[in-house]
């Protein structure tokens, strides 16, 4: 069966299993007839002339492309569709890791029960026998993208931990959330190593020439204590997973409606620690120094947020979970860096990652905690 679903602007999508409709499931699929009946059906009166589309993003697990419209109506100018990835390792991760499903699934049945920004979306198609997938939604210009490479500001690190309080407020501790399966990591089996320990030979041996002794022994360090890393007991609600500057658009001064932040990519969402996108986040998105600066304020700020649903979490307990998941942008360099396809920019994105994110593991004395 294919899920579609499809709401107009800026209304959360609500699912609609339709099962002859083939999945536009690449930017060449999408006509002017298939735009047309897309936005008419979501109560956009109007006819698409014509499209011309151009790859935006660097995104390794999935293809985004804008779509420029030729239409008369009150039908936008430009849309942005999602799909899957072009590289064959890149796709067959995306499809074994159920990455596609999993963004459609979140934007079908949880992104209308917490207050995040996230894209309006148009359509949402979802093949679960072939994973063909398409997402159609708003085009989030002249908003902008800070490279992942680079950092953001402290206040840009305060709007984004705003955010994420709005993701993981509204179903902190929701029981519910463990009925879907989606959702849910299977526990480690004890016959296995996790993936972080299959993945980090590879690692090492890939960059070996760009980390300093100290780091590649901040790497092995990691993969002894596993063990406590994966299976810590926490208060768990929605985790986004891979919380980072390139999954988030900063609004302009003076955009008309306002929008600050839209957070996007939701196709690693799961049911976790709520310290683990807050950790990698700031792990991730600031330069060491900086990072060493404002995290204490800035997660103050963050905890003040949570608050404001009615989560009972002390400093402390934060702070100690915020110590622990230090490692989780590591975690995220080492196994994705090894499980999608190579590239250059690839290649420095896990590396500026990587090292921010041992130099925040030192600073917090985060394997010291892990291993005791």
């Amino acid at each position: 069966m294919i899920v579609s679903t499809a709401s107009a602007i800026p209304q959360a999508a609500e699912a609609m299993p339709s099962s002859k409709a083939p999945v536009l499931s690449s930017p060449d699929q999408v006509t002017p007839a298939e735009l047309t009946a897309i936005l008419n059906q979501v109560g956009l009166a109007g006819t698409v002339e014509s499209v011309r589309w151009q790859r935006i993003g660097a995104g390794q697990v999935g293809q985004n492309a804008r779509f420029t419209l030729s239409a008369d109506g009150a039908l936008p100018q430009t849309l942005v569709g999602k799909f899957p990835a072009t590289d064959p390792i890149s796709r067959q991760t995306g499809v074994l890791l159920r990455n596609y499903e999993r963004e459609a699934f979140f934007y079908s049945a949880l992104a209308a029960t917490v207050d995040i920004r996230t894209p309006a979306i148009l359509a949402v198609q979802f093949d679960p026998d072939t994973h063909e997938f398409m997402l159609l939604m708003e085009d989030l210009a002249p908003g902008f993208q800070i490279d992942q490479r680079s950092e953001c500001s402290t206040d840009q690190a305060a709007l984004a931990l705003e955010e994420l309080a709005k993701l993981q407020g509204p179903r902190w501790g929701d029981a519910a959330l463990a009925q879907h399966e989606l959702l849910l990591r299977p526990p480690p089996d004890p016959g296995e190593a996790p993936i972080y320990n299959t993945t980090q030979q590879g690692f090492t041996e890939r960059y070996a020439d760009r980390l300093s002794d100290a780091e590649l022994n901040a790497v092995l360090r990691f993969g002894e204590v596993q063990a406590a890393y994966l299976n810590h007991e926490v208060p768990r609600t929605l985790i986004h997973i891979d919380y980072r500057l390139d999954n988030m658009i900063f609004g302009e001064a003076g955009e008309s409606p306002p929008r600050p932040l839209t957070v996007f990519d939701w196709q690693s969402i799961g049911l976790g620690c709520a310290l683990n996108d807050a950790s990698y986040f700031l792990g991730t998105s600031l330069a060491p120094e900086h990072r060493a600066k404002a995290e204490r304020g800035l997660l103050k700020h963050y905890l003040e947020v949570l608050r404001s649903y009615g989560i009972d979490l002390g400093w402390d307990a934060c702070w100690k979970l915020y110590r622990q998941h230090a490692p989780a942008g590591l975690h995220m360099a080492v196994v994705a860096s090894m499980i999608v396809g190579e590239t250059e920019r690839g290649n420095d994105m896990f590396m500026t990652m990587a090292k921010r994110s041992i130099a925040m593991c030192e600073d917090l004395e985060s394997l010291d905690l892990l291993s005791g």
